[in-house]
């Protein structure tokens, strides 16, 4: 079993970042598949990007790529979203989510998700 709590939501403006944080726990953290997902209101989750256990493999959706990265740090089961040059659009309630044995983009191929932090980017 694995639990997520996400942490670093808020109200920035267009053209500011974030870093969004999420703590596993867990002692199987270092073989899991991360992953951040979004949804705003409205509208279906959305993948946002992932991070293979390794942290040899990521990827990002063509709506972030360039300007968000994924991190995370195994001896600490926590991995990071930092968002960079954040746009309107970007706006949703961002979750993480894990997974041991998938390394997709589809959000059904997690098991494991956390409650979800708000992101509120103004224009």
């Amino acid at each position: 079993q694995v639990q997520l709590v996400e942490s670093g939501g808020g109200l920035v403006q267009a053209g500011g970042s974030l870093r969004l944080s999420c703590a596993a726990s867990g002692r199987t953290f270092s073989r899991y598949t991360m992953a951040w997902f979004r949804q705003a209101p409205g509208k279906k989750r959305e993948f946002v990007g992932r991070i293979s256990w390794t942290g040899n493999t990521l990827a990002y959706a063509d709506s972030v790529k360039g300007r968000f990265t994924i991190s995370r740090e195994n001896a600490k089961n926590t991995t990071w979203l930092q968002m960079n040059s954040l746009k309107p659009e970007d706006t949703a309630v961002y979750y993480c989510a894990a997974t041991p044995g998938y390394n997709g983009n589809f959000a059904g191929g997690y098991d494991y998700w956390g409650q979800g932090t708000q992101v509120t980017v103004s224009s």
